[in-house]
């Protein structure tokens, strides 16, 4: 939802350091998460909401306390009454659904992070070094982590899994084996 106000942010030429121009925007546009799709005002922007350009000034829509209260409360309307959610996202678990029954921080070193954006970055068309994507990935990591308002941490009950050298398939297995585990 961060990364699809930015990416409206962009298209209206909002002025960075000017973040109720950014609140605004997120108040008025319509987000919609269909399965694995994310819709801006009826468009499907998965893939524009991934692009270097996006995630370069996501950051703007995270940091921005009225943009983060707006999407907070979507973000809880659109559970309000599912008792089997699963929800992704640097601030989930502490914040939005601090009551959710399962709670998964989901870790990779710097070097296995990396590489695995690398590989989405160039899947996209887009040119990257390694380099280049380990030194965004280490500011944004360290601007998410120092944000007052619904930084980067794990929540208190929330287990750590890390997933170094693990393939997709192994990370949903483990999730799904931790989720069954939480049952009652």
């Amino acid at each position: 939802m961060y990364r699809a106000v930015a990416l409206a942010g962009l298209r209206q030429g909002v002025d960075w350091d000017r973040p109720e121009q950014l609140a605004k925007i997120a108040r008025q546009v319509d987000i919609q998460l269909v399965g694995p799709r994310v819709l801006l005002d009826g468009e499907d922007v998965s893939e524009a909401i991934r692009t270097t350009e996006t995630t370069a000034v996501t950051r703007h829509a995270a940091d921005n306390p009225a943009v983060r209260q707006h999407l907070v409360k979507l973000q809880r309307a659109a559970a309000a009454g599912d008792e089997d959610v699963v929800a992704e996202g640097r601030d989930q678990g502490p914040l939005v659904f601090p009551d959710a029954e399962c709670k998964i921080f989901l870790t990779a070193g710097p070097e296995e992070r990396a590489r695995r954006r690398l590989a989405d970055v160039r899947a996209q068309g887009e040119t990257a070094t390694l380099e280049e994507v380990l030194a965004a990935q280490e500011r944004r990591d360290q601007e998410d982590s120092s944000r007052p308002f619904g930084p980067l941490v794990a929540a208190a009950d929330a287990v750590e899994v890390c997933t170094d050298g693990m393939a997709l398939d192994e990370v949903v297995d483990r999730l799904e084996s931790l989720v069954e585990s939480k049952k009652p």
